[in-house]
């Protein structure tokens, strides 16, 4: 018999709200659908939950936790007054708190986060990725140096494709220049650039703290989309359904990938997850290319968990139920040692 828990679940406000908001006219709409997942499923669970949604004032997280007593935060913050530039800044203040909480550490989510960092923790251990520059915003944009055209050009901090259109895809000097400079003052941002993969988009789901589960590999795949245009993962292929449509994108289980290519890609994927210090779960993002060869692009600790996005559809395939995969989350939080 599992023992019954305090959950208490961490939210992102869009508004200052107040302690004990109201959020059930929220929680039927799209944006809140994560949100609304993980609290049915805690209840499913039979654990006794509350919610905070937390925009701007973080004395209500102690104010909070003094008056319901959590065993266990679930942390589904991702921003703090609308900037996704804190979402480790608030893990950094549970962690002082010493309060077990679900998903990745601080140091994790912070090297994760600065692209540019990832790349050269992972690149030193001998990861493959691709080649590229940093762009510090303030400096003389020149050329791309050693890069060889087509390059991405990104916000080296940004998070679910933000920043990321058909524009970032750059193929002469005057195009790079031109959204490197889009991209510092528009998301006053260092911009990254790197060379552009062609290839498959393919997601790893992976979870744990020191054993890690790998799950069944998903892959975004781009049925309408001209064999002369760039295949990449923009802000809208994510999250726009009409753009989806229009260009055949699908996510789906990844199809022919032999079983030792599979083995290779899982134990890089796990070798990411430890030396970018992650802990929790995450989604590891690669480019495979046509002989096999897989890129890291880029680490999501605490990705989407929606149950219909491609962290739980992965959990599933793998024969665990949404539920059970919050349960798991939940024990992995309990078990971590933080501090």
């Amino acid at each position: 018999m599992k023992k019954k828990l305090k959950v208490l679940v961490l939210f992102d406000g869009v508004q200052p709200t107040p302690i004990d908001a109201d959020l059930s006219k929220e929680m039927k709409t799209e944006e809140w659908q994560t949100e609304a997942n993980v609290m049915a499923a805690l209840k499913e669970l039979d654990h006794v939950s509350e919610h905070l949604a937390i925009f701007d004032d973080l004395d209500l997280v102690r104010q909070k936790m003094e008056s319901f007593q959590p065993d266990v935060l679930f942390n589904l913050v991702e921003q703090f007054k609308n900037n996704p530039g804190f979402d480790q800044n608030i893990v950094s203040l549970l962690e002082m708190q010493g309060v077990p909480f679900t998903g990745c550490g601080s140091t994790g989510l912070t090297l994760c986060k600065h692209k540019g960092i990832s790349k050269k923790i992972l690149g030193h251990h001998g990861i493959l990725a691709p080649n590229f520059v940093v762009i510090p915003r303030g400096q003389r944009i020149g050329g791309p140096r050693q890069l060889k055209f087509p390059i991405l050009v990104k916000p080296v901090k940004e998070e679910a494709s933000y920043g990321i259109s058909r524009a970032s895809f750059v193929q002469n000097d005057e195009q790079f220049r031109e959204r490197v400079a889009f991209v510092h003052e528009k998301y006053k941002s260092d911009a990254i650039a790197e060379e552009y993969i062609e290839g498959r988009e393919i997601y790893v789901s992976i979870m744990g703290n020191t054993r890690l589960t790998v799950f069944p590999m998903r892959e975004l795949v781009f049925k309408e989309v001209p064999p002369n245009e760039p295949r990449i993962a923009t802000y809208k292929a994510k999250w726009d359904e009409k753009y989806r449509k229009r260009w055949g994108l699908e996510g789906q289980f990844a199809e022919n990938l032999d079983a030792a290519l599979v083995k290779e890609i899982e134990k890089m994927c796990k070798d990411i997850f430890r030396l970018l210090t992650i802990d929790g779960y995450a989604r590891i993002d690669l480019r495979l290319t046509v002989d096999n060869k897989a890129y890291f692009i880029e680490a999501n600790p605490n990705p989407h968990l929606a149950a219909d996005e491609d962290f739980a559809q992965s959990a599933l395939k793998a024969g665990l139920p949404y539920p059970q995969l919050i349960q798991a989350l939940v024990g992995l939080g309990m078990r971590m040692p933080r501090g």
